[in-house]
């Protein structure tokens, strides 16, 4: 049974693969897990492949979702997509880092940004 956080998390990761769909996105996978970590969403835009860092709050009293993207969680990311990238054989593949926000107001409407090639690779 999930908890309230887990729902927000999980709600927002379905909104926001349905607004990537619609944005010109193709979702190839949700919740990509591997040893070192998951990634919430990985995409191809045109070309390119897109490892998706979905962030929802319920309000930005606490920052923007995406300031939760710290350096820490970059370098994780980063670990993840290249194991991703190795298991399918895709080094030679253009890729960027994306992260959406994702603000649910208390009458349930949501802001949504889509922050595209928010960081880059991280090593170590």
């Amino acid at each position: 049974m999930l908890n309230s956080r887990q729902n927000l998390g999980q709600s927002g990761e379905d909104i926001a693969a349905e607004f990537l769909s619609k944005n010109g996105y193709r979702v190839l996978t949700r919740n990509y897990r591997c040893r070192l970590g998951e990634i919430d969403i990985i995409a191809k835009e045109g070309g390119t492949l897109v490892f998706i860092e979905v962030k929802t709050r319920k309000g930005e009293a606490y920052g923007s979702p995406a300031a939760a993207v710290t350096s820490k969680k970059q370098r994780q990311i980063s670990k993840t997509a290249q194991y991703y990238l190795a298991e399918h054989n895709l080094f030679d593949a253009p890729a960027r880092f994306d992260v959406v926000s994702l603000v649910i107001g208390p009458d349930q409407l949501t802001r949504i940004e889509i922050i595209a090639d928010a960081f880059d690779l991280c090593e170590g």
